[in-house]
């Protein structure tokens, strides 16, 4: 049975760590005066500094205890929406996004990790799968549940949000306490060094070149999903959406994402990893295109087709990343794969945010869907080639 004390205390923190009520930080930084090119760099020097820390965080947790770095990704989530309560000017709010990342950086992978090595021996490969789809589904309600709330507060006292994420920043602290470190972890005398896990990570990745692709088509996808994802609040904005409107839509996007993630591993059970693949790629650069159809009602039916896709890709990845990765690395190696994500979020999001100032939303992301298509298509070529030689 792989529902053990630790993998339900796993699921009690997802819903802590990841209850959005300030996912709607776009729409909270505009009503503080930052034009959209400074909320793009927001997230831009989030990104850079998680690039900077994801790696090593990823060996703190292979390093020392997972409780460990669990609490101290918590404590700087409360540090940063303190900084973005409080703050009034760019400076701090940039500040506030610098902390957040580490917070992020923290406890990429390591949940993961410690939900992973938590499992019997003998039901890892088969549970996990359902386990990380079930942190997927905890994670989206919570993640909805708070975007809910935050989408009635919007056009009263939205500074309440930040407020009500330090409050569950505390009580996934006090889930924390409650966990057990995995015994395979726990064992100190047993752990490499920083030099040796480096060492070890890079030699995984360099002879697994199908790690290696997977962590940068999950990386793409996952980008272009989130700056979807943020720069739709902008349009929300514009076109005036009331807060039941908000939180109306995020309620529909949460089910049908939840839906999605119920089928997945039905989906991963029946069919191979590359079709799986080819099809979520697929339908995210469809979508895209179709996003260049300036309709509003249209751009509504895409962003819930972009929500399901994007909830999935989690799950799906980080369950093959689990099976390829060892455990050793675990950590370390997961966090490459979220470093992968920051580098291309740096570049593509302050970029995003740009050519919608210049040209507008619809026009930007439909040729991010061309630049996809393009990308996908010279890769298979590219692999063909390969091939051949």
């Amino acid at each position: 049975m792989y529902r053990t004390k630790n993998v339900w205390l796993a699921y009690c923190y997802s819903f802590a760590a990841w209850f959005g009520i300030t996912n709607l930080w776009v729409i909270y930084l505009g009503q503080k005066g930052l034009p959209l090119v400074q909320i793009g760099l927001c997230e831009s020097i989030f990104h850079v500094a998680s690039f900077c820390f994801e790696v090593p965080s990823g060996m703190l947790a292979d390093r020392f205890s997972y409780k460990t770095v669990l609490y101290a990704s918590r404590v700087m989530a409360i540090v940063s929406s303190m900084l973005m309560l409080f703050g009034h000017s760019f400076i701090w709010f940039a500040v506030s996004f610098i902390v957040s990342a580490w917070s992020y950086n923290l406890q990429s992978g390591t949940l993961e990790a410690f939900a992973y090595e938590s499992l019997p021996q003998a039901n890892r490969d088969a549970g996990y799968p359902k386990v990380v789809s079930m942190m997927g589904i905890i994670t989206e309600v919570g993640s909805t549940a708070g975007v809910i709330v935050a989408g009635a507060l919007v056009h009263w006292h939205f500074e309440l949000t930040y407020y009500a994420a330090i409050v569950f920043g505390f009580v996934a602290l006090i889930v924390i306490g409650f966990m057990d470190e995995p015994a395979v972890h726990s064992k100190r005398e047993k752990r490499q060094t920083l030099g040796e896990i480096t060492k070890a990570a890079i030699e995984v990745l360099s002879t697994k070149p199908v790690l290696r692709n997977l962590m940068l088509i999950d990386a793409s996808i996952s980008t272009v999903g989130t700056a979807f994802y943020y720069y739709f609040q902008n349009v929300m904005t514009t076109e005036h959406f009331a807060g039941w409107l908000i939180s109306g839509l995020m309620l529909v996007s949460s089910i049908l994402a939840i839906i999605a993630m119920k089928v997945m591993p039905a989906l991963q059970a029946r069919f191979a990893q590359g079709p799986l693949l080819l099809t979520m790629t697929g339908i995210v650069i469809g979508a895209l295109l179709l996003t260049g159809i300036n309709n509003l009602p249209l751009m509504l039916v895409m962003y819930l087709v972009f929500e399901a896709v994007i909830a999935v890709v989690y799950p799906l990845f980080n369950s093959y990343y689990n099976v390829l990765i060892p455990s050793a690395q675990r950590a370390t190696l997961l966090s490459v794969a979220s470093m992968i994500f920051s580098v291309e979020m740096v570049v593509v999001f302050p970029v995003c945010g740009w050519f919608v100032s210049a040209v507008g939303f619809n026009a930007t992301f439909a040729g991010l869907g061309v630049a996809l298509l393009i990308g996908m298509v010279a890769g298979r070529s590219f692999i063909k080639h390969g091939a051949r030689n």
